[in-house]
């Protein structure tokens, strides 16, 4: 492979085209009719919207994931391709759609997600290309690709570490099941391992953010972080117990929040940063992606980030 087959991030799982409504009223009632703003066909999906976010904050990333063989695989294609990512992984999947959700907002409430699984419940750990990435491995999605073996990830995290890359992985848990023995064998060999509450909870059982990352560090994983929404994160890891507050900033979408917290983590994690400086840097990336709908449409630049930073701070308490 030539030096341009190599990536500083490989981003890896699930890809999405979502269908996003503006914020509306309420919620309609059977049979009536309600109007938005706008409905948009936006890219989505962990490994899309985290190599995105990387790419406008100016890093050099590489997306992997499965699509179908319906009109909507070209359409994610295509606006990967308009987004600048260096490097793309698409496999096409015949026989079966690519990922979709809808995603309607109504005003003064959290999202409703409709999804349907599609290509992403072929993907599998062999998809995962991690000779091409340099520095990161990321994985987002896990826990909703149903064929991704969790002792055949487990063995590839462990071949990343060995290569001396950095493991990231994100979970997105489709409502109750049993999620801890998927988790058992990959988390040993996962170094950043971000679950938000609610997916916490569900894995866990547990109520308590602290709890949460108390038990995920116990299975093995170096650093946890829990995001809470507009709550905070709480922070596990090297550095101890860490919690922050958020960056106050006009809330529009939440959609792809979470993934953009993962980009600004992870752009901080290949430029070297303490899990503190990491940790204001995702903040940061998350709070500007809330500032519009979509996924990835409002999400700071390289040069946006540093100025933002510079006039703001992010509270931090250390436990």
């Amino acid at each position: 492979m030539t030096e341009s087959s190599y990536h500083d991030v490989v981003c890896a799982g699930i890809l999405v085209a979502d269908h996003v409504s503006t914020p509306i009223d309420h919620m309609p009632a059977s049979g009536e009719l309600i109007l938005a703003d706008r409905l948009a066909l936006t890219m989505g999906g962990c490994a899309a919207n985290v190599a995105v976010n990387l790419t406008k904050l100016g890093a050099d990333a590489m997306v992997s994931g499965r699509v179908g063989d319906d009109l909507f695989a070209g359409v994610l294609e295509r606006m990967i391709r308009d987004a600048g990512v260096a490097g793309t992984n698409l496999i096409a999947t015949s026989g079966i759609d690519t990922s979709q959700t809808l995603i309607v907002n109504v005003k003064g409430e959290d999202r409703r997600f409709i999804h349907t699984f599609g290509a992403n419940s072929r993907y599998i750990a062999a998809d995962i290309p991690i000779a091409r990435t340099k520095k990161v491995l990321y994985l987002g999605g896990y826990l909703l690709m149903g064929a991704l073996d969790p002792l055949e990830t487990a063995e590839l995290f462990a071949e990343a570490q060995k290569k001396g890359l950095k493991t990231v992985l994100d979970v997105v848990t489709p409502g109750p099941a049993e999620y801890l023995e998927k988790l058992k064998p990959v988390l040993p060999f996962t170094d950043v391992f971000m679950p938000n509450d609610h997916e916490a909870g569900l894995i866990t059982g547990l109520s308590s953010p602290l709890e949460q990352a108390i038990l995920f560090r116990h299975m093995g994983a170096k650093t946890v972080l829990i995001t809470m929404g507009d709550r905070g994160t709480l922070l596990l890891g090297q550095e101890g117990h860490l919690e922050a507050d958020t960056f106050k900033i006009e809330y529009v979408d939440g959609t792809g929040g979470g993934d953009a917290f993962a980009a600004g983590y992870i752009f901080g994690i290949i430029g070297g940063k303490s899990e503190r400086e990491c940790l204001i840097l995702g903040s940061a990336v998350g709070a500007s992606c809330v500032r519009a709908i979509g996924t990835t449409t409002g999400v700071f630049s390289g040069t946006e980030l540093r100025d933002f930073l510079s006039k703001n701070t992010l509270t931090i308490r250390q436990h």
